[in-house]
């Protein structure tokens, strides 16, 4: 999954959601250096990665994606499910998705220092573009798209994909809707095992 359902996932715990926001730049078992409920939203996106990539639903979302984008489909199906998480937000948050967004980017960026170095360098960006919201909406998503085939240097060609999103769109958010409730069930069953564990 992508930024928007790794940090829903963390739920109220603020320190499980910074490690679920700086996990893809923690490696191996580097981990262990941080506190523990830190190191549960490390650990906890790692599960969902690994649930995300094998999930018979997700594979299905990425066989209706052209076959241009090969090792890239799972990116942008990641992006393409949190812009179905961020349109339907009211579904899943009492919390309207602009002040979640607003509170998440203070939190953030008070933690910042904090931070592996790379992502202290993206999160203004995040913060500036409102990345959160604009996955609500096509244009912000052709707007990420374009993002990210720039930073693959065009090779990726995710730029293309806004018009895989708009081709199967009732079919993308048939899968999404199916799949995001057994993931939430799954991260509440996982983040209470890895809470109760002695050592992670």
């Amino acid at each position: 999954m992508n930024f928007l359902a790794h940090l829903y996932l963390s739920k109220s715990n603020k320190n499980v959601l910074i490690g679920n926001f700086i996990s893809d730049a923690i490696k191996g078992k580097s981990y262990k250096t941080y506190p523990k409920e830190i190191q549960v939203g490390i650990i906890l996106h790692r599960h969902i990665d690994s649930f995300t990539d094998t999930h018979p639903t997700v594979k299905k979302s990425m066989r209706r994606l052209h076959s241009r984008y090969r090792h890239f489909n799972g990116v942008i199906i990641d992006i393409i499910y949190d812009h179905y998480l961020a349109k339907n937000w009211s579904k899943y948050s009492e919390i309207p998705l602009e002040i979640y967004a607003e509170n998440v980017y203070s939190f953030l960026n008070k933690n910042i220092d904090s931070f592996p170095e790379e992502l202290q360098k993206m999160l203004p960006f995040m913060i500036e573009y409102n990345w959160l919201v604009n996955y609500a909406s096509l244009e912000g998503m052709e707007t990420v798209l374009k993002g990210m085939n720039r930073k693959t240097k065009g090779i990726s060609q995710m730029d293309l994909a806004i018009n895989d999103l708009k081709e199967n769109y009732k079919e993308f958010e048939e899968d999404f809707t199916s799949y995001f409730q057994e993931l939430i069930d799954f991260c509440d069953k996982k983040t209470t095992e890895l809470m109760s564990t002695s050592e992670i």
